[in-house]
């Protein structure tokens, strides 16, 4: 009988613990990048993932970068295959062919994306 209340006051408490509204977050995207690049150039772009949650329930499960509409980068994660942190940063090289829109965005598997962000290489 007390084995039988322990799990279901476990089970009650990992239920309740994954569902606090305090934790629950959209995950949200900020680019690093230059403002201007000549043609031709390789330039980094940085996306940092800012998210309340990374556990077995509740983390970033994707990330995508695209240029002019154009998926350019993508990660994907899992339960088994989380993000190192609930903050991250990813990090990838592109060739800027004229002036040219980056867009990012990163989704919660339970909560959602909190939008895309976006910004201009001239």
């Amino acid at each position: 009988m007390k084995k039988l209340i322990f799990r279901i006051a476990l089970s009650i408490t990992l239920l309740f613990v994954a569902t606090l509204p305090a934790l629950a977050n959209k995950s949200a995207v900020t680019i690093e990048a230059p403002a201007a690049a000549a043609p031709g150039t390789q330039v980094t772009i940085k996306v940092h993932v800012s998210h309340g949650g990374n556990n077995f329930f509740h983390y970033t499960d994707w990330v995508t970068v695209s240029a002019n509409g154009q998926e350019i980068a993508r990660w994907e994660f899992s339960s088994g295959n989380r993000p190192e942190d609930a903050d991250f940063t990813r990090e990838l090289t592109y060739t800027v062919t004229g002036p040219v829109e980056i867009s990012a965005e990163a989704n919660c598997n339970m909560h959602g994306s909190a939008g895309k962000a976006t910004v201009q290489i001239k």
